[in-house]
């Protein structure tokens, strides 16, 4: 439930409220414990301070801090109203200490419980210090964490997607979505006789707008590489080249002229080919033709 400004301003005031008078009612007894424990009348009328007051100093860090900080500060909280309740109890239970007719440190007739409770009573004090200045201290340095604001557009859009959200929900639509609405049916005339000698007038077409279209746009496409196709079967005679093939004795003769004039270190299977212009098998076979006919006639 999101309370207004008033509301809350009216719910901090009756806590208020509440706090003063519960304060009021613990005054008596504090103060009464205080002079049994040894308090002057002055000490004794700021004693209730000391332990309601830390009470309220407690509840203030809890609202503020987070985390182990706000679970130490409620232990504070809890362990300085248990204190509180137990003297309390003790001032109801003692009615010597109403009218301050109890001998002087006596709170129980049993001596441990006398001294716990002594014991108790004079280390309020002493706690509210150091409690209290952590509070303060661990309130002074506390940081709250910054919340990062939402995008503007889910303000702006909030209610309306909250409205499309409701109107589209099935159970909160005021009645069932009529079924679609069906076409009308159209009703054909009837059939007419027409005389087939009477000549009929030629039906114009209805005249149509010009439907626009749209202007091709030409944009420069880069240019693909075709990669050329390797030619498989057998070539066509077209393609074949146009010179005919040597026979190996034409061949052997071309080789013997080109030749002539080579010395035997230079006359090799790669440059009668390069020569020649034929094959590495026709190559050596020229070179070791020659190569025999100049051995032969070396030897006559």
């Amino acid at each position: 439930m999101n309370l207004n400004r008033k509301g809350r301003a009216a719910l901090v005031l009756a806590l208020v409220a509440v706090v003063a008078m519960a304060f009021r009612v613990s005054w008596n007894a504090l103060r009464d414990i205080a002079h049994t424990v040894g308090a002057d009348d002055t000490a004794a009328t700021l004693y209730p301070f000391v332990v309601d007051g830390l009470m309220a100093l407690a509840l203030v860090a809890t609202l503020v801090l987070a985390d182990d900080d706000r679970k130490f500060a409620l232990r504070v909280l809890g362990t300085y109203t248990l204190a509180s309740l137990v003297l309390n109890y003790v001032h109801g239970l003692v009615p010597e200490l109403h009218g301050a007719t109890v001998d002087w440190g006596r709170l129980a007739d049993w001596d441990p419980a006398n001294w716990a409770l002594v014991l108790l009573a004079t280390s309020l004090p002493v706690g509210s210090i150091y409690f209290g200045s952590d509070l303060v201290a661990k309130v002074l340095h506390h940081h709250p964490a910054t919340v990062p604001d939402p995008i503007p557009a889910l303000h702006t859009n909030a209610e309306e997607s909250t409205e499309t959200i409701g109107y589209r929900s099935t159970p909160d639509l005021p009645e069932s979505t009529p079924p679609p609405a069906l076409p009308a049916a159209v009703r054909v005339p009837d059939p007419v006789a027409v005389d087939v000698l009477k000549s009929t007038a030629e039906l114009k077409p209805p005249p149509t707008a010009p439907v626009p279209v749209n202007p091709i746009v030409r944009s420069a496409v880069a240019a693909e590489s075709v990669r050329a196709r390797r030619a498989t079967g057998r070539v066509p005679a077209v393609a074949r080249p146009t010179r005919s093939r040597r026979t190996p004795d034409q061949l052997l003769d071309e080789a013997r002229k080109v030749t002539a004039g080579w010395p035997d270190a230079k006359l090799t299977a790669e440059g009668i080919r390069l020569a020649v212009h034929t094959s590495p098998v026709n190559a050596r076979r020229l070179r070791d033709t020659l190569r025999a006919e100049r051995a032969a006639t070396a030897v006559i």
